[in-house]
């Protein structure tokens, strides 16, 4: 009888650990999937930024120094090896793009402009779909995170080598209006 209440409790630790195993890489693949949606437009957003510019310089030629900002965060972006610079990078085009908006905001006919009217709404609609991209990320991260940091299962997370990921988290900076002078 007490081979059989061992057995029993052994079987039940073993399929509890299976269980908890595969809920964690589930839960880590999941993650994987949210922040390759946040990838796929923020390259779209990258992909955006070279036919903007190249609008806006027939109509802001002074102002080569934002143009160059912008483009240097694409670059940045472009270049981002991790999740973690692609964040960082992330950041910068969004500030730099405001920048750019608040530049435009001084050039009527550049407002006018068909191409530059279209090319700014794709680029709200895209930072639309940039903003549910990351709170889905967050979201896979949190539930990722909590079943690695909570008692029991924190122990086969902690044997399995499961890491939490990053939330993608706005910089102090991003919650700035852009300063423009004129």
């Amino acid at each position: 009888m007490g081979f059989i209440t061992a057995g029993v409790i052994i079987a039940l630790i073993v399929i509890w650990a299976i269980t908890t195993y595969n809920s964690l890489v589930k839960l880590r693949n999941k993650c994987e999937n949210a922040w390759s949606q946040v990838s796929v437009v923020l390259k779209r957003r990258a992909d955006l930024i070279p036919n903007l510019v190249e609008t806006v310089k027939g109509y802001a030629k002074h102002e080569s120094e934002t143009l160059e900002k912008v483009m240097a965060a694409r670059n940045a972006f472009t270049n981002a090896a991790t999740p973690e610079d692609m964040m960082a990078s992330s950041g910068e085009i969004t500030r730099a793009l405001g920048r750019l908006f608040a530049v435009a905001e001084a050039y009527p006919d550049l407002k006018a402009n068909q191409n530059f009217t279209s090319l700014q709404n794709d680029l709200r609609d895209t930072e639309n779909k940039i903003q549910y991209a990351r709170q889905f990320y967050n979201d896979a991260v949190n539930a990722f995170k909590n079943k690695c940091e909570m008692f029991p299962s924190n122990i086969i997370a902690n044997m399995g080598g499961f890491k939490p990921m990053p939330f993608f988290e706005v910089e102090e900076a991003d919650k700035e209006v852009p300063k423009v002078q004129f």
